[in-house]
């Protein structure tokens, strides 16, 4: 059993205050949390566009690449969030034999209920319930018999509850984005690194189907030498946004009053990442972001709320639509989009060329040489047999939601607790997909200045190391 925790013990008061000063130091942004400290960082930082993310702090403790979790079965799991996505996600680690659900936390009584009825008809005892408020999670977090705390809750609450599970001696994974802030990354990045917890954002669409077939291509050098990728989300979410039902209060159309740039790019992100093998011999170097005008929302509100709605009150200052160029250490080109505001059909765009040919999907289509000529698209799923990732050829008709990118994600981590694995992303990952969130929002400002993307790893990235493409476990 490799259990880090005992190899260089820390205090939590000692913890906090070097991660602190860390963040302190280093001019990304004040440091703070709640939606008032998000929305203002990003723009006293614009003052200073050019500057962000030059230097890395110093290392506080040692690197995360290639640890690997203790060995846990069962896995015990704590859960902080039961509105859709928590509730939906409830079902698939109760799905896992050797995965308990043993605290679950919402101050929204009702959910609390649903979530404990659930555990209980999967055979498993009642878990501990935490519904005393917004703070609730942190009693959640201390307990003893938590070995991972999923969390599924607001954007502005993200930050605070990864660092306060990692203090607590708890890996941590957590919905996207994991935090809104270049300090708040660094500060979880240090606090990864010196409590050895993982500290993970759970990005499920690098689980695709598609996604881990393109995946294995590339790696197997099917598309050549790569040149460039582009993801993105782009879904039409006003319906939604506008809800007074599907989400828990205005939390997410609020994030449109506060920043310009690309509010969720993990979803296009990650997986293009991975292709290129960010942090693992290949890293983001630069972001340069634009922006169209701010008109969606308030227009939809006109045709669709009465006079006199809260909504009204807003004022919406995101774009559109963002579309960001990241350029690689190797010069390689990713392009991210995102879109919630306008009319169009769901979209992760999820496309990869190289000197040998191209994918994209969205439908799916290939042309790759010397497989393809004439400027004729081919079947991507003609590469399904030999291509396709062990996970989908042993979970052909996984459960859940999203095509079954959800299990999949749920599964391999659970496993990777279970047999002591290193998991198939960490914090130098999370950090990374994420930054596009406050820079895309300072190069708009910067009129397009490209903005440096940190190097999380502080430069671990150089050495090629297994991320998603991973071997089947021996059993």
């Amino acid at each position: 059993m490799n259990d880090s925790r005992d190899e260089n013990p820390v205090s939590r008061r000692s913890v906090l205050w070097t991660a602190g000063a860390a963040g302190a130091g280093i001019g990304l942004g004040a440091v703070g949390t709640g939606s008032a400290a998000a929305a203002a960082a990003p723009e006293s930082a614009a003052e200073d566009a050019t500057s962000a993310g030059q230097d890395a702090p110093k290392r506080q403790g040692r690197t995360m690449a290639g640890v690997p979790f203790e060995r846990r079965s069962p896995v015990r799991v704590g859960i902080v969030g039961l509105g859709n996505r928590g509730d939906s996600m409830i079902d698939l680690f109760l799905a896992l034999p050797a995965v308990k659900v043993v605290a679950i936390c919402d101050p929204v009584k009702e959910k609390t209920e649903k979530a404990s009825a659930k555990v209980i008809a999967a055979g498993q005892p009642a878990p501990a319930v935490y519904t005393k408020g917004e703070d609730d999670y942190k009693n959640l977090c201390k307990r003893t018999d938590i070995d991972f705390v999923y969390v599924a809750t607001p954007w502005d609450s993200h930050f605070d509850m990864a660092k306060t599970a990692m203090l607590d001696g708890k890996h941590v994974g957590v919905e996207c984005p994991i935090a809104l802030q270049l300090d708040q990354l660094w500060e979880l990045v240090d606090l990864s690194e010196r409590t050895r917890r993982h500290c993970m954002q759970l990005e499920n669409c690098c689980y695709g189907k598609n996604e881990m077939r393109v995946l294995r291509m590339a790696h197997a050098g099917k598309f050549g030498d790569l040149l460039h990728g582009a993801g993105a989300y782009n879904h039409d979410l006003r319906g939604l946004m506008f809800s007074p039902t599907y989400y828990e209060g205005p939390w997410r159309r609020l994030w449109h009053t506060r920043l310009r740039g690309d509010l969720y790019p993990n979803h296009g992100f990650g997986p293009v990442a991975n292709y290129m093998d960010l942090n693992r011999g290949d890293r983001a170097v630069s972001i340069t972001s634009v922006g169209s005008p701010a008109l969606g929302l308030a227009e939809y509100r006109a045709e669709h709320m009465p006079p006199g709605d809260p909504s009204w009150k807003e004022s919406y200052i995101e774009s559109d639509r963002t579309i960001s160029l990241v350029q690689t250490a190797k010069g390689r080109v990713i392009r991210l989009e995102h879109d919630v505001s306008t009319p169009h059909p769901y979209n992760r765009i999820n496309s990869l060329g190289g000197t040998r040919g191209v994918f994209e999907d969205y439908p799916s289509r290939i042309y790759i040489e010397p497989d393809h000529t004439n400027h004729q698209w081919g079947d991507f799923s003609k590469y399904a047999a030999e291509f396709d990732h062990w996970l989908w050829k042993e979970h052909a008709n996984p459960p859940g939601g999203h095509g079954g990118m959800d299990y999949m994600l749920v599964f391999r981590l659970m496993q990777c607790m279970q047999l002591g694995l290193v998991p198939d992303f960490d914090v130098y990952d999370a950090a990374t997909w994420t930054s596009p969130v406050p820079l895309s929002h300072l190069s708009i400002k910067a009129k397009g200045m490209p903005q440096q993307i940190p190097d999380f790893t502080r430069g671990e990235w150089k050495k090629s190391r297994p991320g998603m493409d991973s071997e089947k476990p021996k059993p």
